[in-house]
């Protein structure tokens, strides 16, 4: 078993350079910050707003400081790897499902069948779909279409299919369940979502990798969101394509290898993930108790813990994922995220846990409580004129003239230009790296690129008060002890009408009037700071419907939209075909396999 090795020179510059970016643009925040409240009389309320900008801007910070290290570095592949050389290992590809619809799921492993055909190394590799579906009528026509899989594909013997009585431990423990009945069987395992696909080639070169390096514990790639249509998929899309790379060059150079595992569309090797990620139930019931939710971390940092290297490798294409496509869905996903990086409070403080991955859970936790600091910080402002000390005109005895407080208004707007700053330079850093490097070309050339970019600024600067209160109203809900269970993700058109969007978003627009209406009453001067906040949010049921609508526009291109992967148009094949035909029927000479 691998034991621990030293961080390299690059990761402790990295890291560094990172914490040194986010505390010194945090501490000049609080500190300008506090000499703009100072200025009328020091109070209370002027310390606890210097503390939540801090916070805030701290967090903002870190995460621009992903993007500079990235766009400072260049993927590339691992030394010791000889292109092309041959792999031996057998690895079994999971696909847990849960309430899904089988004829995309399944239409996504018939392409990468296929893909992995293409090459001389598909009979070391299995399909196995790891079904948790509660749906009999679902679940039923599981069955159906995995036997029209195994005649298409002729997959007898390397594509199974097994529905588990009993979903415990949900995604986790449905992977868990496949080790312990057939992980034996296989050196790896590529871990897939329903919605994910992945070429045949990168595949290969994931075994290729993980065997020239036998203390990788896990390997994770990039995933590339595809096939949005709507207006909010595509512009979550298009800032994944040209951002993520960058943002995710920052994070592995500062992992190193204490890496992220995100779950999906990574290679695990088995011996090391059978030995070292083992997950209790946690004491007490759901929110905090209950199974670990957010698993994938957690069987990060005790790969980690075990010795296993545990690598991001950003350079590797041919790896793709679908997204949300609307704010709706998207909420819904992320409310399950928020109740499983705060349940992450208990795991934190588990023993042998490498510094960096005990940072990552705090980080983690931090993304979802970020937004309540910038929501104390307005609702502080609103009550800070009761805190306000009395203006005293003549402080000196006896001096004749009044003394007026020095105007520090440009404090303000330099610490607001400062945080958008924080905000808008990275994408607009990354876009210009994308149109001198050539990168923009993919795109549909420099242009594009910069005026999409300029646009997907305007759209998450509309977006993000809503997002605010999605995740505040999650973070709260965790902490009043709700569950939020696991819902079936939606992976249809994503379309919503007016009233649906109202319906999700009514107490949004409620929150926003009284925001509004009490920053009027009690701090009239604040109003204008406030509008960019109010304003979405009292729109918001006209903001997330009309985001569902499909794009039309030739906004927001990506590389997929002009030149789809080889696997992504073998899966749109399949797609039409076994859409347009009829439902399959049993055939008594097939029997459902089981794992």
């Amino acid at each position: 078993m691998p034991g621990a090795r030293p961080l390299g020179l690059a990761v402790l510059v990295s890291r560094g350079a990172a914490f040194a970016i986010s505390l010194l643009a945090a501490a000049g925040a609080f500190f300008l910050f506090l000499q703009f409240g100072a200025a009328d009389g020091l109070d209370s309320m002027d310390v606890v707003r210097s503390v939540l900008i801090l916070a805030s801007t701290f967090w903002l910070a870190w995460g621009a400081g992903h993007a500079i290290i990235g766009l400072f570095t260049k993927p590339h592949p691992p030394a010791n790897v000889v292109p092309g050389a041959p792999i031996s290992g057998r690895t079994a590809i999971l696909v847990p499902v849960y309430n899904e619809d089988p004829v995309a799921t399944f239409s996504r492993i018939a392409a990468m069948d296929a893909s992995l055909a293409a090459t001389p190394y598909a009979h070391l590799f299995h399909f196995a779909i790891l079904s948790d579906t509660r749906d009999e009528a679902i679940a039923a026509r599981e069955r159906l279409w995995f036997l029209r899989l195994l005649r298409e594909r002729n997959g007898e013997n390397r594509i199974f299919y097994r529905r588990r009585s009993v979903n415990k431990g949900r995604k986790a423990g449905n992977i868990e369940d496949f080790f312990q009945r057939s992980g034996a069987a296989y050196e790896f395992s590529i871990i897939l979502d329903a919605d994910s696909l992945m070429d045949g080639e990168t595949m290969v070169e994931m075994v290729r990798r993980m065997e020239a390096q036998p203390d990788i514990g896990l390997l994770q790639t990039l995933p590339v969101v595809t096939r949005a249509r709507a207006r909010f998929g595509r512009a979550m899309q298009f800032s994944g394509a040209l951002h993520s790379p960058v943002f995710a060059r920052g994070l592995a150079m500062m992992q190193g290898n204490t890496g992220p595992f995100w779950g999906h569309n990574a290679i695990v090797r088995v011996r090391a993930f059978v030995e070292s990620c083992g997950l209790p139930e946690l004491s007490g019931p759901p929110p905090f108790g209950g199974p670990v939710m957010s698993h994938d971390y957690v069987e990060a940092a005790l790969l980690a813990r075990a010795g296993w290297t545990v690598r991001l490798d950003d350079d590797l294409r041919g790896s793709y994922e679908e997204g949300p496509e609307n704010l709706i869905d998207h909420a819904k996903r992320d409310r399950r995220w928020c109740q499983g990086n705060l349940q992450h409070s208990r795991i934190v403080g588990a023993p042998g846990l490498l510094p960096w991955n005990r940072f990552v859970f705090v980080q983690g936790i931090l993304s979802y409580v970020a937004p309540l600091f910038w929501l104390g910080f307005i609702l502080a402002s609103i009550a800070a004129p009761f805190f306000a000390p009395p203006l005293d005109y003549f402080p000196v005895p006896y001096w004749p003239f009044p003394v007026f407080p020095s105007d520090e208004t440009w404090k303000a707007i330099g610490l607001a230009v400062g945080i958008f700053g924080l905000l808008l330079l990275p994408k607009l850093l990354i876009a210009i790296e994308a149109i001198t490097t050539g990168r923009a070309k993919d795109f549909g050339g420099g242009a594009r690129v910069l005026v999409s970019t300029l646009a997907e600024l305007v759209f998450s600067s509309i977006t993000a008060p809503i997002l605010m209160m999605f995740q505040t109203r999650s973070v709260i809900q965790v902490l009043a002890g709700s569950d939020g269970g696991w819902p079936t993700n939606n992976r249809g058109d994503g379309g919503l009408s007016l009233t649906e969007a109202w319906t999700g978003s009514h107490w949004i627009v409620t929150w926003g009037l009284l925001g509004l209406g009490a920053t009027y009453v009690f701090a009239p001067g604040l109003v204008p700071w406030l509008l960019p906040v109010a304003i979405p949010m009292i729109l918001s049921p006209f903001i997330i419907s009309f985001t569902s609508r499909p794009s039309r526009s030739a906004l927001f291109t990506s590389p997929m939209d002009l030149e789809p992967a080889p696997v992504m148009a073998a899966q749109t094949a399949i797609l039409t075909e076994w859409q347009s035909s009829e439902q399959p029927q049993t055939e008594p000479n097939l029997a459902v396999q089981h794992v």
